[in-house]
């Protein structure tokens, strides 16, 4: 095994992390603060990537038509997950787990319907960016150069929401949010505004993530259970509601997942599962998650 293949495949791992990051937080922050197990966080991300394609087709291909019409694919995916959180999840609050997994379940066949009767079942893809169709050589390695624009702009987006929410008022008021809600309603909170806020935000970010995928993956039907069970996997592994756990969740993911892939290709989704089965074993509430009695 050459270096060159190391590292082709060690890129491969981050590229992967990335896009499942991006998605996984919006489900991580939304578990953390509301408290729903958002089982349609998947139908957003496809979303983003279908409404990705179709802004290109208006916009172009461009650099700036494929920046826009990525901007414009989550804004919309947050705008859909706004109306959704204000009409109908929003009477669900407080109501048992199962009825709202049922009903976020019944969201995910109602956004495939709605995707199938829009853009047809056939696949479409979106051109990358003309400034970033290249490669750059990296010892021996030839890495895409739209996969390390992405990755900058991830770590750009860690950081941004790191200092949100641990540096701004918002961000004291969603972590007082997931640590004790009655205590923040008691304060005088608006909790309405904050719980629609937050899963817009969530919203959002599946949808950009769906949106800056697409360039580098076919758009289909099937998208969205992929990802929601890789955000699963990567949310419990690295902790729920932990945001540094969900990073290290995801790049974990994507590492093992590159490596299974050359070095036992038929176990590579076994690596990624088993990990996950070691995680909860050992540490249930996942490597950087708090246990539910601490948070009390």
């Amino acid at each position: 095994m050459t270096a060159a293949v190391i590292i082709n495949q060690a890129f491969s791992g981050l590229t992967t992390a990335v896009f499942l990051f991006m998605t996984a937080i919006g489900l991580s922050l939304i578990f953390g603060v509301i408290r729903v197990l958002n089982f349609a966080h998947g139908s957003f991300y496809m979303l983003g990537a279908y409404l990705a394609y179709q802004f290109t087709v208006y916009l172009g291909s461009s650099n700036l038509g494929f920046w826009a019409s990525a901007l414009l694919a989550a804004a919309t995916a947050a705008l859909v997950g706004l109306i959704v959180e204000r009409t109908l999840l929003c009477r669900l609050y407080g109501k048992e787990e199962l009825l709202q997994l049922l009903f976020t379940y019944a969201l995910v066949l109602i956004f495939a319907d709605a995707v199938k009767a829009i853009w047809g079942i056939e696949q479409v893809s979106v051109s990358r960016p003309p400034a970033f169709s290249g490669g750059v050589n990296f010892a021996g390695a030839v890495v895409p150069q739209y996969s390390l624009v992405v990755s900058v702009i991830c770590m750009a987006l860690v950081l941004a929401l790191w200092v949100m929410i641990q540096r701004t008022r918002i961000g004291r008021i969603v972590r007082a949010a997931a640590a004790d809600r009655e205590m923040v309603r008691a304060l005088g909170i608006n909790v309405t505004k904050l719980y629609s806020s937050v899963f817009a935000g969530g919203c959002f970010l599946a949808g950009l993530g769906g949106a800056l995928v697409s360039p580098v993956t076919a758009i289909n039907l099937g998208m969205d259970a992929d990802i929601i069970i890789a955000s699963f996997i990567a949310v419990v592994v690295g902790g729920m509601g932990s945001f540094w756990g969900t990073l290290l969740g995801s790049l974990l993911y994507g590492q093992v997942l590159a490596f299974g892939i050359l070095l036992l290709p038929q176990f590579s989704l076994f690596a990624v599962y088993a990990l996950m089965a070691v995680v909860l074993i050992v540490r249930p509430h996942g490597l950087l998650g708090v246990r539910e009695a601490a948070r009390a």
